[in-house]
């Protein structure tokens, strides 16, 4: 072939996958969006493109159908098409997204657990404002009974934001905290944590036995936390009321030689009220029947949306943003001790 075939499909290539992300930044904004603040999500994303590069891209989506110019002022929204369009993105371009999501949340993460400081990452959980006092009775339990990372949450009317997610006008937003604050704190200690995959895990008389399904992140574009959730696939509440059922949880991996460190991250963290590890394995042992690699260690984490897994369960509509931003830690409240206020009392700010 050619060498400027090459290098015209090779530029046809760059185009469209620029011209996806933007599509992407554009789905996650619940109002117009203009190029200087596209250029600044993509920049969150690891995307380098300046505002000028977004503007001409942006043209290129108008002529397609996929964006809408609503005032020079707000800027654009997307079109029908252009949700279409990221739903039927390249396959070979989606897989591996949750990978770089952890990644990219693990760096992210700043928390000093000595001085209680810094900003965690979060799933953001929306659901409809008529519904919230149910969900919220339905998820106490499994808050008390410690199936989550942390009592530690973040509430938001309609309109507001939590982290970089908008919450749509009759909704209210919840967060709670994400397993990968694990992976960013150890991170920072400089431990490498191999984030393997999500699963279900099966509960038996209140201790975790195995994984009995897994998505691996290195081949999802979806967290598996959500899609097990969709399937309607936990039985955290069974869990609750008996002991027994399967929750969702997570499986990661750390250098057996970093086994001292991690143990005092774990301890800091706990104390901070962000715990959620279920079972810390010994050198290059099985945990919860999943082999380990040689010289590493097995590590099962809870998965944060246990809560709202269980508000699923219970016929409750939720939309799911796992994986999805940071917060201060600071703006965090304990859910436990604000249970008997008014929900618009324990809007986080």
């Amino acid at each position: 072939m050619p060498l400027f075939c090459i290098m015209s499909f090779e530029s046809r290539q760059d185009v469209e996958r620029k011209i996806l992300s933007i599509l992407k930044v554009l789905s996650m904004s619940q109002k117009p969006a203009g190029a200087r603040i596209i250029a600044q999500r993509l920049q969150d994303l690891g995307i380098e493109l300046s505002e000028r590069a977004v503007r001409y891209h942006l043209q290129l989506t108008d002529e397609r159908g996929l964006t809408k110019l609503i005032t020079e002022r707000d800027g654009r929204v997307l079109t029908p098409k252009g949700a279409h369009e990221i739903e039927s993105a390249l396959v070979k371009d989606k897989v591996g997204f949750a990978i770089s999501r952890i990644e990219r949340l693990a760096f992210r993460t700043e928390f000093d657990y000595v001085r209680l400081r810094g900003v965690v990452p979060v799933n953001v959980s929306i659901f409809l404002e008529h519904e919230f006092e149910k969900a919220l009775r339905v998820m106490m339990p499994v808050f008390e009974k410690g199936f989550c990372v942390s009592n530690l949450v973040a509430i938001a009317n309609g309109g507001q934001r939590i982290g970089d997610i908008v919450v749509p006008r009759g909704s209210i937003g919840l967060a709670t905290v994400c397993s990968i604050v694990m992976n960013g704190t150890l991170l920072k200690s400089g431990i490498p944590m191999d984030s393997k995959f999500g699963g279900i895990l099966q509960i038996q008389d209140h201790k975790p036995i195995r994984f009995t399904q897994l998505i691996h992140y290195n081949g999802s574009s979806m967290d598996p936390s959500e899609i097990f959730i969709k399937a309607k696939m936990t039985s955290v509440r069974e869990v609750i009321a008996s002991g027994n059922g399967e929750i969702l949880a997570n499986f990661r991996e750390i250098p057996a030689i970093c086994r001292p460190t991690a143990e005092q991250v774990i301890t800091g963290l706990k104390q901070a009220g962000l715990n959620g590890v279920l079972t810390l394995g010994n050198t290059s042992e099985a945990v919860c029947e999943m082999g380990v690699e040689l010289n590493k260690i097995g590590i099962v984490l809870m998965g944060g949306l246990n809560p709202v897994a269980a508000a699923a369960e219970a016929g409750i509509e939720v939309e799911n943003h796992s994986m999805s931003t940071v917060v201060d830690y600071k703006s965090l409240i304990n859910i436990k001790k604000e249970r008997d206020m008014n929900t618009a009392g324990i809007v986080s700010s």
